[in-house]
């Protein structure tokens, strides 16, 4: 659910720039990835610059979440990404020519606490 509402987020967000890009897709949910890889091809975006502006925007995101979560302020959590700049190339490089079958990961604990806090009365992110 999560990632298909990001992916109608992301298609209103990129509606001044996309023309037709998604409009062959209808109304049909994406997820989130998934239109921004059909924009991408559209718009003749560089799979490795893609894959390095995925990568940090996702970074971004999380400490954007920590720096919200714990008291770590805004300034450390700028620095942070700056400290994590050279393993999001690394990250970005060691990924060009997968398969897509070597994509994906297993993080059972964050998977499990991601599903109780779905449930949750009072929650401070939406799952």
């Amino acid at each position: 659910m999560e990632t298909l509402a990001q992916g109608a987020a992301f298609r209103l967000a990129a509606e001044p720039w996309t023309c037709t890009a998604l409009e062959a897709w209808g109304d049909a949910p994406l997820p989130q990835p998934v239109a921004l890889a059909i924009l991408a091809a559209k718009e003749g975006i560089d799979e490795d610059e893609l894959a390095l502006g995925f990568l940090q925007a996702s970074v971004a995101n999380l400490v954007s979440a920590a720096v919200r979560l714990v008291p770590l302020g805004q300034m450390a959590g700028l620095r942070v990404q700056a400290e994590l700049a050279s393993t999001i190339q690394a990250v970005a490089q060691a990924s060009r020519g997968l398969p897509l079958t070597a994509c994906g990961g297993a993080c059972f604990a964050a998977d499990i606490a991601s599903m109780r806090h779905e449930t949750q009365y009072t929650r401070l992110f939406r799952s």
